[in-house]
């Protein structure tokens, strides 16, 4: 596509160790007017991948999340920001309505966008996957920034948030050992975090919270219409949320 056609919109990336997601993440921001990745760290050649696809390419120490995508945001030259993860990719319908979108005038700061996640190579619709429960803030003006939490960080919107009709399609684990690699980051992260705010749990909070997130994941929430993928996914949840509580009871416990 040649540059004349592209929307004017700064497509953002922070990746580390993606280079198997990375190249098809770029393709599919082909119609953005520029690509900047924001890598750290990386043993797989992400970086060089990254800058083979057409990106533009920062190497800088991590500090979160939300800082690496500033990092970004304060680069690009673009008034619109579309922030997208290595293991997403924008469909043809999203990019349709977002070239459409900029073009026009007396818009909001800040869009949600809706995600069709896959696990084990199958989409999954239930257990808290889809719909309302999963679609953050990615489409937003340049001066706005995200705020400075280790994990669930997010975009700090004063106004009205509106949310696009088009999808990303995300594919977070392409396998089990991907899926405990990022569980431990995760659950360390959200510990640190809340140990730091001040937060504390008894181990009542260890032992009914996980079986009380895996029946509102399996039967609330339906998770059980995706099969085998949902019951795995609704155990795996409830793992999950006993490995966060565990590790802030272990600080807890530690510093007393």
């Amino acid at each position: 596509m040649s540059d004349s056609k592209r929307a004017p919109v700064s497509a953002v990336i922070a990746a580390r160790n993606e280079a198997a997601n990375i190249e098809a993440c770029i393709a599919s921001l082909d119609w953005t007017s520029e690509v900047i990745v924001v890598e750290n760290d990386s043993t797989d050649g992400t970086a060089e991948i990254s800058r083979r696809s057409g990106a533009l390419v920062h190497q800088i120490p991590f500090t979160t999340i939300g800082g690496q995508r500033n990092f970004a945001i304060e680069r690009a030259k673009n008034e619109w920001v579309l922030v997208v993860d290595a293991d997403e990719k924008c469909t043809p319908e999203l990019a349709r309505e977002i070239t459409a979108l900029v073009a026009s005038d007396s818009l909001p700061a800040a869009y949600r966008i809706g995600r069709r996640n896959f696990f084990l190579g199958r989409e999954i619709r239930h257990g808290g996957w889809s719909g309302d429960r999963d679609r953050p803030i990615r489409l937003f003006r340049k001066a706005l920034r995200y705020d400075d939490s280790k994990v669930h960080e997010h975009i700090v919107v004063d106004g009205a948030v509106a949310t696009l009709k088009g999808r990303l399609e995300h594919r977070p684990y392409g396998s089990l050992d991907e899926y405990f690699e990022k569980f431990n980051r995760y659950s360390r992260g959200w510990a640190e975090q809340n140990h730091a705010r001040g937060r504390r749990v008894r181990m009542w909070d260890v032992v009914v919270r996980p079986p009380a997130r895996f029946f509102s994941t399996y039967i609330l929430r339906n998770g059980w219409m995706d099969g085998s993928r949902g019951a795995l996914l609704a155990c795996l949840s409830a793992a999950s949320v006993m490995a966060k509580y565990a590790r802030l009871w272990e600080m807890t416990h530690r510093r007393k």
